[in-house]
C-alpha cells in the first residue's frame, strides 16, 4: 500500500484531523477497490497455520500512538494473511455470501453516524428507514402487506425472536414467573425437520424450553419435511399430555437448500392452532425472482419468516430480517422500558421489539444495495447464478465419473465422485474436497446425505462467473483422478 510521506499520529487529546482522515481515507479505499480487484490472486482459504497472527502480535497494546501508516502496513503484513476470502468467486463452500461496493459504503457511513437505535428521538433515521426498505423488499418478494420486518444480526437471533413469540402466544405467563419451579406447566412442543438449521436446537436451549422438547421430523427423499409423519407426532404428543407450540419449516435447507411443503405444514398448524415459523434464511432473497416464486408457495400464511440479504442479496454481513404478522405479539414478548427511557413521542422504539437495548443502523447499507442496483439488477444476478448451478449440475448429469446427491432448487449442488475404480466413496470424496481446499484453489464443504458423503459447491459471490465454475469442475476431476491412482495409499485411509 502506497503511504503519503508525512506520518499521521493521534493528537494528544480528540480524534485524527479531517485532513489526516482524508488522506488515510483515500489510502484505505484505494486498498479496498485493488483487493476487489484483485482478489483472484489470493488463496481462498488462508493458509495459515492455527495461533500464527496470535503469535505475531505483541503481547500488550502500545503506550503511544503508532503512525497509522504502520497500521495500514500490518493490514497487508499480519491480517491479510489470516484472512479467508469470502468474497472470493471461487469460495463456494457453506453458503457463498458477497458484499457489494454499495453496501460496504453504507456500512461504512453506518459506522460513521455510530448511532444506538434503541428510541426514536436517539435515531429517527434508523428507526424510519428500516420499516421502508423492508416493506420494499416484502413487495419485492411477494409478501402480503400484513407482513412487517424488523432487523437482527443473523437467523439464529431472528430465529430465537420468532420462537419466544410463539411461547408468549401460549399465555403462560412466562414473562412474570418464567418456567422454572413450575408444576403448572406440559412440556412444550416444538417441530422442525431432520434437515433443519442447528439454531433451532440452540433457541429451545436458550429459551429454557429443553432439547428434549424438539421433535425432529424424518425427511422424504428429496430431503423436505414429511407432512404426514408431522401430522402423526403432533397428534400423537396431545394424547400423551404434552402441549406442541411451534413448528419450524425450511426454505432453503442448509445441507442441501431442500424446500419443505409449506402449503401442507400450514394446514396441520392452523388445525391445531399452532404458530408456524418458516426459515428462509438462504432462500428468501430468491422470491424476488419471479421464476422461483413456486418454491414459495404457501409461506404467506406462516406467522413468521427470516430471510438473510447477508447471505445472498450483497449485503455486507450482518443483516437478518424477520418479518412478522403480529408485531404487537412481538413487542409484548420483549418490550421492558426503564424509567430512563421513557419519552413523550408516540412512534415505534426499536429497543421494543427484541432482546438488544441498541441497534445498529443496518437498514443503510441494504438501502444503498437495493437502491444501487434496483430490482432488475438484483433479480438478474441472482438468475444468473441459479443458471450457473443448474450448468454445474448438468456437467455432473453427464459425467461417468460424478453424480448429483439431491436436487438443486436454488444455487447450491450436492454431489460426489463415484468412480467404479474405487470403493471407499466416502473417503475419496473427503480426500477429494480436503486437497482442493488446502490448495488455495477453491473452497467446498460437504454434508452427509443418507449417510453417504456428499460435497456441497454454493454459486453466491457477486463475483462469480462461468469460468470459475469450469475452474472447479477441472479441479474436481484432475484431483479426483490423481487420488484415484494412488490406490495402495489410498486404499489406507
Amino acid at each position: 500500500m502506497q503511504t503519503e510521506e508525512k506520518p499521521i499520529f493521534a493528537p494528544e487529546t480528540g480524534d485524527m484531523s479531517a485532513e489526516d482522515f482524508r488522506r488515510a481515507g483515500y489510502e484505505i479505499i484505494d486498498w479496498i477497490a485493488d483487493y476487489s480487484q484483485n482478489i483472484e490472486q489470493f488463496p481462498v482459504l488462508s493458509q495459515i497455520e492455527p495461533n500464527w497472527l496470535k503469535d505475531n502480535l505483541p503481547k500488550s497494546a502500545p503506550e503511544k500512538g503508532e503512525n497509522f501508516a504502520e497500521v495500514l502496513k500490518d493490514v497487508d503484513r499480519l491480517i491479510l494473511p489470516a484472512v479467508t476470502h469470502w468474497n472470493h468467486p471461487n469460495f463456494h463452500g457453506l453458503f457463498s455470501t458477497s458484499t457489494s461496493a454499495a453496501g460496504i459504503f453504507g456500512e461504512m457511513l453506518s459506522a460513521a453516524f455510530d448511532m444506538k437505535a434503541m428510541l426514536w428521538r436517539t435515531s429517527p433515521a434508523s428507526t424510519e428507514l428500516e420499516p421502508v426498505v423492508l416493506d420494499w423488499l416484502r413487495q419485492m418478494m411477494n409478501l402480503p402487506a400484513e407482513f412487517k420486518g424488523l432487523i437482527y444480526d443473523t437467523a439464529s437471533i431472528s430465529t430465537l425472536h420468532a420462537l419466544a413469540m410463539a411461547r408468549e402466544k401460549l399465555n403462560l405467563k412466562v414473562r412474570e414467573k418464567g418456567m422454572s419451579g413450575r408444576g403448572d406447566l406440559p412440556l412444550l412442543r416444538v417441530y422442525c425437520s431432520e434437515q433443519t438449521h442447528s439454531s433451532i436446537d440452540k433457541a429451545v436451549i436458550l429459551l429454557g424450553l429443553g432439547r428434549d422438547s424438539l421433535v425432529k421430523i424424518p425427511t422424504n427423499e428429496r430431503f423436505e419435511m414429511d407432512s404426514e409423519k408431522l401430522r402423526e407426532a403432533i397428534s400423537d404428543d396431545k394424547s400423551a399430555g404434552h402441549l406442541p407450540f411451534c413448528v419450524v419449516a425450511t426454505i432453503g435447507t442448509t445441507s442441501t437448500t431442500s424446500v419443505d411443503p409449506i402449503d401442507a405444514i400450514a394446514d396441520i398448524c392452523e388445525r391445531n392452532n399452532i404458530f408456524l415459523h418458516v426459515d428462509a434464511a438462504y432462500a428468501g432473497s430468491a422470491a424476488i425472482v419471479p421464476e422461483l416464486q413456486p418454491y414459495f408457495k404457501g409461506w404467506e400464511r406462516a406467522d413468521s419468516i427470516v430471510t438473510n440479504p447477508h447471505k445472498w442479496l450483497f449485503t455486507p454481513f450482518d443483516l437478518s430480517i424477520l418479518y412478522v404478522k403480529d408485531l404487537d405479539l412481538l413487542k409484548q414478548t420483549f418490550s421492558l422500558v426503564a424509567e430512563y427511557l421513557k419519552t413523550s413521542e408516540t412512534v415505534q422504539n426499536q429497543m421494543d421489539y427484541g432482546i438488544q437495548l441498541g441497534r445498529r443502523f443496518r437498514s443503510l447499507k441494504l438501502w444503498f444495495v437495493m437502491r444501487y442496483f434496483g430490482q432488475e439488477g438484483l433479480i438478474k444476478r441472482l438468475r444468473e447464478h441459479c443458471r450457473l448451478a443448474r450448468l454445474f449440475a448438468n456437467w455432473v448429469d453427464d459425467s461417468n465419473d460424478f453424480e448429483m446427491l439431491a436436487p438443486v432448487p436454488f444455487a447450491l449442488l450436492c454431489f460426489r465422485a463415484c468412480p467404479k475404480s474405487v470403493e471407499d466413496l466416502d473417503a475419496l470424496n473427503e480426500k477429494i474436497m480436503n486437497e482442493i481446499n488446502a490448495s488455495g484453489a477453491a473452497y467446498l464443504s460437504h454434508t452427509k446425505l443418507n449417510g453417504v458423503l456428499a460435497i456441497r459447491l454454493s454459486v453466491g459471490s457477486i463475483h462469480v462467473e462461468e469460468r470459475h465454475l469450469r475452474k472447479v469442475w477441472d479441479l474436481l476431476n484432475g484431483k479426483m483422478e490423481e487420488v484415484s491412482r494412488r490406490g495402495a495409499e489410498f486404499a489406507e485411509i
